[in-house]
């Protein structure tokens, strides 16, 4: 035995939740801001059920499809990624010399005129704590 507890989601009790709060595929913007009110409050409710959190994740996963079929997040070049990262975190050129080589470097990276190679990718993407390695949206600082 692997010590390891196993919740159960009691049917009856998740069944009641949906049937009070009629969750359903989202299709304009005021049912949307309705799943994010609802999705807000329960996420800040203290000791949550695991029938509530079965809810909010249901919650999350419409609130999400709808979000991405219309309001879709455009492809962000590495450069315009590398600025909104620094400036989410209070940090100036200077600040990634070291890790990028030097301020010119970086310089010529956040105008566009130098790519951002592989292994600059890894060690921005260790830095910043985030994946290096996806597509643009998602954060890619991949060249040769």
């Amino acid at each position: 035995m692997s010590g390891k507890m196993t919740l159960t989601l009691d049917c009856d009790t998740y069944g009641r939740l949906l049937a009070e709060y009629l969750p359903k595929v989202i299709e304009n913007d005021a049912e949307n801001e309705q799943a994010i009110t609802l999705a807000e409050a329960l996420s800040h409710r203290e000791n949550r059920s695991l029938e509530e959190t079965t809810l909010l994740n249901l919650l999350l996963t419409l609130i999400e499809k709808y979000e991405q079929e219309n309001y879709p997040i455009e492809e962000s070049e590495p450069h315009s990624i590398l600025w909104e990262l620094m400036e989410a975190n209070n940090l100036q050129e200077k600040d990634l010399s070291d890790i990028l080589g030097s301020r010119t470097i970086v310089s010529d990276i956040l105008i566009g005129k130098q790519i951002i190679t592989e292994k600059q990718a890894v060690k921005l993407g260790q830095f910043f704590h985030v994946d290096s390695s996806k597509k643009y949206s998602d954060f890619s600082f991949t060249g040769k």
